[in-house]
């Protein structure tokens, strides 16, 4: 019998000048990133969370915490390659993802499958990425920052 397992993922950030933004690994033109101690990817982050809590082996600022363990600035695919890696090394392999990121701007679906492509292809299965708006309700209504939802469903 196959076991199932799911784990969800959240991250947030606040836009900061002087970075690029980087979402689903896909740089936009952008005038503001966002802050982080990595490249501040949301939507990698959230799906890397979602990954390792589905297979309960811990989460992203316990593996890749924010001080000189981990390279300042790292590109956050390579975050998740390495969650992957002990994803799978724990006995599980991706069913599906889905992704939501949560903001007024960028637009993202003239990038979509572009940022799907790359996600799937370093997570093993498929990995879906929408959007939505707070309808400028909170921060992210506001244009302080992003945030990101994932959801992951892993087969063993």
């Amino acid at each position: 019998m196959t076991e199932l397992r799911v784990g969800l993922g959240v991250d947030a950030h606040a836009f900061v000048e002087g970075v690029a933004l980087v979402l689903g690994g896909v740089r936009f033109e952008h005038p503001r990133g966002l802050a982080g101690h990595s490249d501040g990817d949301v939507i990698t982050h959230a799906l890397i969370d979602a990954l390792l809590g589905a297979a309960g082996i811990g989460d992203i600022g316990t593996l890749f915490p924010s001080d000189e363990s981990t390279p300042a600035g790292i590109d956050s695919l390579d975050l998740l390659r390495d969650a992957v890696t002990r994803v799978r090394e724990a006995g599980y392999e991706l069913v599906n993802a889905d992704c939501v990121l949560i903001g007024e701007q960028p637009h993202i679906s003239g990038r979509r499958a572009e940022m799907e492509s790359q996600l799937s292809e370093i997570a093993g299965g498929p990995v879906s990425v929408r959007a939505t708006t707070t309808d400028e309700l909170g921060f992210t209504g506001r244009n302080e920052g992003l945030a990101a939802q994932a959801v992951a469903l892993l087969s063993r």
